[in-house]
């Protein structure tokens, strides 16, 4: 008689089946993966297998779309091409399914902490685990080829695309064979859609011939040919072992980077940097930014002549900040010190051609250089309004002298080191200040100099939208976010919470704004709805995510309500979808808002050295800027044009 207890002989017999099973389903597997023929165009036919080949895949990794914009670029791409592929979301995929695919494509974002996308968790821990499995092997996806491309941010450092290197990693010890090398994109570099039309080329040279790259190396098949010596592909993640192999990069071979010899020969051209520091406004983001219409200042700033300049000196009306603050538009100038930011905002009205970072750590311009070149580039735009339709002579001369400058435009401003020396230039010539930072630096916030008006970005409420919505590079963001509201409580002079409202993101938590309020205190909020400019693989916003300046104005009515007095709407400019609310006991005196500023006595009073706060160069509000008046915020002296959809003008 057996010396087991029917427990354990239950045990041991669930054991042996599971065993037997595994084996039969690794037999299956193994067996129907000789069967398999690599087959890029599942439309042609294989003499030697009967059987069709599964459709080859695109398989993106997502979480802002940006990586899903691109497989689908891809897709269509590849079509041209008479190559046919199949899109998919891992999500609605099962990771076994790779052992029966013959070619798969992935399109992989690296999200927090080099962890992939909620879409693509399961697979890459499916990946990962089953590499890790000794009973898995490495020849489940010997018949697969694959190639991988990773979108990511060099602000993150070493998590830089880790996941679509951790893919391309788990696939090839899985026997995947890797048919082209893992190509890399920056969001925040302004580079990513030619590296990644420049990657997508190579990889259909690879898959209808032969790819042969310009130092004569030749690749396929998982195998790089320089020289007429054959290299395998071992899959070292060292760098140094590629540079002593003399294997290019792939961003050398997407044409990004100088050759390995010329690399060797001028390291500090190679890594980007002049004179051992390195230059904000690469060739390329500078490219993209002058193209949109910026004029670059040296190293890390720019200015911009904006359209409100242009429609004031046409005498056809200003800015939201000519009716709520009664700044000249024509008189202002936009700038930044700064063209880095914090956040990668899905609103950016740049779509991130400009760099991001956390800290300072570029090559530092002077700030009496920047304000010269600044006001000098300015007053040439102007120049070039001279014969404009509606432009007369008078507005013109007054538009050469400019006498506000909005520190905002594109970027963070408040990153500069010097920008304390900045805004005492401005005000030395008498130029007002006004200046938006992000709420990414308290510690700026508090050693900030007065300045005309200061705005913090207040672009949602909560922890999660705010994350959503800023996409900020820290991984301390809320309390930062926090700091910064609390250090713009200390300050004496005006102070703004600026609210971009998107639908479908950050309309929804009038209670946790109104939370808000009693961290800042602010003097004003100014709330806008959300600019519309196209979409872009960085911004997927569409017209649906605008509101109407009716929404607005609701918003705006019900935040006031929360407040029960303590705010009250003061001004609106509907041509803005903007809306200003306004401290009730600093601002309305007798019943009269005094939103507007006295700009001479404030640069008397800077000029003056002594303390002084945001009641002392208030002036009254017009009525028609006043909040229900008849012209909605739009100037009377101004000519109101209203273009038809022939582009006709009328009074």
């Amino acid at each position: 008689m057996s010396s087991y207890s029917v427990p354990a002989r239950l045990t041991l017999l669930a054991l042996l089946s599971a065993t037997t099973f595994y084996c039969f389903y690794k037999s299956r597997r193994l067996k129907g993966l000789k069967n398999l023929s690599v087959n890029p165009n599942p439309n042609s036919k294989s003499k030697s297998n009967c059987c069709s080949s599964p459709k080859a895949k695109i398989i993106f990794i997502s979480q802002t779309g940006t990586a899903k914009s691109l497989a689908h670029r891809l897709l269509a791409f590849l079509s041209s091409n008479d190559l046919a592929f199949d899109l998919v979301d891992p999500q609605s995929y099962e990771p076994e399914d790779l052992a029966i695919e013959t070619l798969v494509l992935f399109v992989a974002s690296t999200w927090e902490s080099g962890k992939p996308p909620p879409n693509g968790e399961f697979l890459a821990n499916w990946l990962s685990e089953s590499a890790d499995d000794f009973r898995v092997g490495s020849l489940l996806l010997s018949k697969c080829k694959f190639a991988v491309f990773g979108v990511g941010s060099r602000a993150y450092g070493d998590t830089y695309n880790a996941v679509a290197r951790d893919l391309s990693k788990r696939v090839r010890e899985l026997g995947g064979v890797e048919i082209f090398p893992v190509g890399e994109g920056d969001v925040d570099d302004g580079e990513l859609d030619i590296v990644f039309d420049e990657w997508s080329r190579k990889v259909v040279s690879v898959l209808k011939g032969t790819l042969v790259l310009e130092n004569g190396a030749v690749l396929g098949n998982g195998i790089w040919e320089i020289d007429g010596e054959s290299i395998e592909d071992s899959g070292d993640d060292d760098e140094q072992s590629l540079v002593e192999t003399e294997i290019v990069d792939v961003e050398d071979i997407a044409g990004k980077a100088p050759s390995r010899k010329m690399a060797t020969a001028n390291v500090a051209e190679t890594n980007g940097k002049i004179d051992g520091k390195r230059a904000m406004v690469t060739p390329v983001i500078r490219a993209s930014l002058e193209k949109q219409g910026y004029k670059i200042i040296g190293s890390h700033s720019g200015v911009k002549i904006c359209r409100w300049t242009k429609s004031q000196l046409r005498g056809r009306g200003g800015c939201y900040k000519h009716s709520f603050y009664g700044i000249e538009s024509h008189r202002c100038m936009e700038a930044t010190p700064s063209l880095a930011c914090a956040n990668k905002c899905v609103f950016c009205w740049r779509h991130h051609t400009n760099p991001v970072g956390k800290s300072w750590q570029w090559k530092m311009d002077d700030p009496l250089e920047i304000v010269n070149s600044a006001i000098d580039l300015h007053t040439k735009m102007i120049k070039q309004m001279k014969g404009v339709p509606g432009v007369t002579m008078e507005r013109l001369t007054e538009g050469l002298s400019p006498r506000h400058c909005a520190l905002s435009l594109v970027g963070e401003p408040i990153m500069y080191p010097e920008i304390n020396a900045l805004v005492d230039e401005l005000h030395r010539r008498r130029i007002s200040t006004f200046l938006v930072t992000n709420a990414q630096f308290p510690e700026k916030i508090k050693m900030l100099k007065p300045v005309t008006q200061l705005y913090v970005s207040v672009d949602a409420a909560t922890k999660e939208s705010l994350k959503a919505v800023d996409r900020p590079l820290f991984g301390d963001f809320w309390e930062r976010f926090i700091d910064s509201l609390k250090a713009l409580r200390e300050k004496e002079q005006r102070t703004v919470y600026r609210l971009t409202l998107v639908k479908g993101w950050n309309t929804e938590e009038i209670d946790a704004y109104f939370n808000l309020f009693s961290i800042g205190k602010p003097d004003f909020v100014e709330i806008k709805g959300v600019t519309y400019c196209g979409s872009s693989a960085t911004s997927k916003l569409t017209m649906e995510n605008v509101p109407w300046h009716s929404d607005v104005k609701a918003f705006s009515e019900a935040l006031a309500l929360k407040s029960e007095g303590e705010y009250e709407v003061a001004c609106e400019h509907a041509h803005s979808c903007c809306v200003l609310l306004a401290k009730t006991d600093k601002f309305k005196v007798n019943n009269q808002w005094f939103t507007w500023i006295d700009y001479e006595k404030f640069h008397d009073l800077v000029a003056s050295g002594r303390p002084f706060s945001s009641r002392d160069y208030m002036a009254a509000t017009p009525s028609w800027a006043v909040y229900g008046a008849e012209e909605g915020g739009f100037d009377p002296d101004q000519s109101r044009y209203k273009k038809e959809r022939r582009h006709k003008s009328n009074h």
